[in-house]
């Protein structure tokens, strides 16, 4: 079905949703190289304003890709709410974004909304939304997620420690934990990036933080980011939390990864059969990112934006604790610079929250773009304003194993002060019991308490 819009004395054609759902995105590097972008900044307009006119009924008749060939396609499809959606069925992607900032569209409506709401529906209504409007409308939804701990609520901001080593040395991985935990971080879960995918160094690397979490009683969660099938050969043998999985918005891209609905369903019921949870049983924890489908040449011509929002339908499926879009990771052929980074990561993130997800963002950029820490601290504050549930905490923001640069630990108590977010709660008891933390929320000077941790070292 063709879109048509008329500015001035031109008409500008869009031969489908797929298109004008492309020709409608704010330009970036990753849908340039796919030759999916606009030609123009007219005719960007123009497809904004073809989309703003679509009525949202539409998304539903009109496969981006083909019910037959994709999975994704099918579970949007397939799972998709009526009653959730029946307030706002009648609703022009134009008509959803004036009501979204209403104040009719209130934290338990929208809660409400998410199941009604499909990823291509989101993805549209973000493109017709500045920067402010993705910041306003995200802050207004609240998902919560409980493991250990209780992850999401209003006024906190968790922080995932990152404790990477370029040869998965316990020892130097334990000495960034306890560098971590003594500046607040760690609340979202303690998630190493493991240098190799072999089993046994995955089971050391669990045990060590589990012996450390154990020892101190720390109300927190672990993960090794293992594949998922590395993580459901070890569960007999090893103390798994969290499943971790990279997943993509099509069939195509999982199928990279080596992975499949089914696949993830498996792991799913294996993670809530061994019960480690002690206050939830959010057991998954997914990572994302803008450009993967195009990486992977599995996008099908769908623009990398929408490709990302996709993805959120795998995650909604299995209900999990941590969503974490790993916005700057990909590189400058995606996204090319601070701008385009900024932008994704408002829409990654406002996006997963619509569709009632646990989103994180890795504030992030690699070495060869076009962007830099000033950036990144932009974007940080933009997030913690727009009520994202976590971020990364890494020593000195330098991921050396994975060779990018995010934030550190100093950025996450930046972050929390200037905008007066909390950690988890139970997380944060726990610092003030220890000693690291005030009531305040103010870090403490190194006393005996500290001693105690650094002595697993």
């Amino acid at each position: 079905m063709p879109y048509k819009t008329t500015i001035g004395n031109h008409t500008y054609r869009f031969d489908d949703l797929k298109t004008v759902l492309a020709k409608a995105a704010p330009y970036r590097s990753g849908d340039a190289l796919a030759g999916l972008t606009a030609g123009s900044y007219e005719e960007r307009v123009a497809a904004q304003m073809a989309l703003a006119d679509i009525a949202l009924q539409d998304f539903l008749q009109q496969a981006i890709i083909p019910y037959e060939s994709d999975e994704i396609t099918r579970l949007i499809i397939d799972t998709h709410d009526a009653q959730a959606f029946a307030p706002v069925s009648h609703f022009t992607v134009g008509q959803l974004r004036d009501w979204l900032l209403s104040d009719a569209a209130d934290t338990p409506t929208l809660q409400s909304l998410a199941p009604g709401l499909t990823p291509e529906m989101v993805a549209a209504v973000s493109k017709v939304m500045r920067n402010q409007d993705l910041i306003s409308v995200a802050r207004k939804c609240e998902v919560i997620t409980r493991f250990r701990n209780t992850l999401g609520l209003k006024g906190h901001l968790a922080v995932r420690l990152q404790p990477n080593h370029t040869t998965d040395d316990p020892k130097g991985i334990a000495a960034s934990i306890v560098d971590g935990l003594l500046y607040g971080s760690g609340d979202a879960v303690i998630g190493i990036n493991p240098a190799t995918d072999s089993p046994a160094i995955t089971v050391q690397l669990l045990q060590l933080i589990d012996e450390l979490r154990q020892q101190y009683d720390i109300p927190t969660q672990s993960c090794v980011l293992c594949h998922v099938t590395t993580a459901l050969t070890i569960m007999p043998r090893a103390p798994v939390d969290l499943v971790f999985q990279s997943i993509g918005g099509t069939e195509q891209t999982n199928s990279s990864f080596g992975v499949n609905l089914s696949i993830l369903q498996e792991a799913h019921e294996a993670a809530l059969s061994l019960q480690r949870g002690t206050i939830g049983s959010n057991v998954m924890y997914f990572e994302t990112g803008q450009g993967s489908s195009l990486s992977a040449n599995a996008h099908g011509g769908v623009d990398q934006q929408t490709c990302e929002a996709r993805a959120y339908a795998v995650a909604r499926r299995f209900n999990p604790l941590l969503v974490n879009t790993v916005v700057g990771f990909i590189g400058p052929e995606y996204l090319y610079d601070g701008k385009q980074i900024i932008r994704a990561a408002l829409e990654d993130h406002f996006c997963g929250k619509l569709l009632g997800l646990p989103m994180g963002v890795d504030v992030c950029y690699t070495n060869h773009a076009e962007a830099d820490q000033d950036d990144m601290d932009n974007l940080l504050t933009l997030l913690g304003v727009a009520g994202c549930n976590y971020i990364m905490g890494i020593p000195g923001a330098d991921d050396i194993m994975l060779n990018y640069q995010s934030t550190s630990f100093h950025d996450a108590l930046y972050v929390r002060k200037v905008l007066g977010l909390r950690p988890a709660p139970e997380f944060e008891q726990w610092l003030v019991k220890q000693g690291i933390m005030n009531e305040a929320g103010n870090l403490l000077k190194v006393s005996g308490s500290h001693q105690l941790i650094t002595s697993h070292l």
